[in-house]
């Protein structure tokens, strides 16, 4: 029953807030009217109101009507009567801190492994995997945990950037950094390039985005890349 949307970014380049997306958030949100919205992530340390006000103006051009989760009495009750669910991008140990401190990560489970259409982008992506260990923010505040939601197998790795040969930059490539995770840890890695975006549909994990395949990590394997339209499912 799972219906998700997992996308690298709120915000492709040259693009508006979630214009890549309205058609895909159309087909998500077509039986829901009103999104309960996760502004937790907060990035840039903006306010949850004012990152409300920001998705809110982009759910309305696709004639929905967004509510930001911390204006709710009982945060519990608001996501278990939730018709559609959004938790926006930021700084994912900021966001899972919140989430268990407002005892919401099982909640958000229970009600996304029951149907409730589900959008994350980047932050809000992290989330949906096993832990946010594989994610590039900075660890600004401890969480009681890293471990996520686990809707899908695997974690993501939204914004993932390829090493460009003629960079003066010496330090650590994303790909190295995850290959150190891997000396630790089995879970596969998706790296989500910008523009391309996870569904997850009942049982089917598909990568969706015309331009940009995957990078896929896995345990003592080399990395390799993943077309458009390509099945996730066997990543466990």
């Amino acid at each position: 029953m799972i219906n998700c949307i997992l996308a690298s970014t709120s915000t492709v380049y040259g693009g508006t807030y979630l214009d890549y997306l309205f058609d895909s958030l159309r087909i998500l949100y077509k039986d829901a009217q009103k999104i309960v919205f996760i502004p937790y992530a907060r990035p840039s340390g903006i306010s949850h109101d004012e990152y409300t006000a920001i998705a809110k103006s982009a759910f309305q051009k696709i004639g929905k009507e967004l509510i930001g989760i911390h204006t709710f009495d009982n945060p519990i009750e608001a996501i278990q009567n939730a018709e559609g669910i959004f938790t926006g991008g930021g700084n994912s140990f900021v966001l899972v801190s919140e989430l268990y401190k407002q005892n919401l990560i099982p909640v958000l489970q229970e009600a996304i492994k029951n149907g409730t259409p589900y959008l994350g982008t980047s932050a809000g992506s992290n989330i949906a995997g096993i832990s946010i260990r594989t994610s590039n923010d900075m660890p600004i505040v401890y969480p009681p945990s890293f471990e996520t939601l686990g809707i899908v197998p695997f974690n993501i790795n939204p914004h993932y950037l390829d090493p460009h040969a003629n960079s003066k930059h010496k330090g650590e490539t994303r790909e190295t950094r995850i290959k150190e995770f891997h000396q630790f840890n089995t879970i596969p890695v998706v790296g989500l390039r910008e523009g391309s975006w996870i569904e997850v549909q009942k049982n089917q994990i598909t990568l969706k985005g015309d331009d940009f395949t995957a990078r896929i990590f896995e345990q003592s394997k080399t990395a390799y890349e993943l077309e458009p339209e390509s099945s996730l499912a066997f990543l466990k």
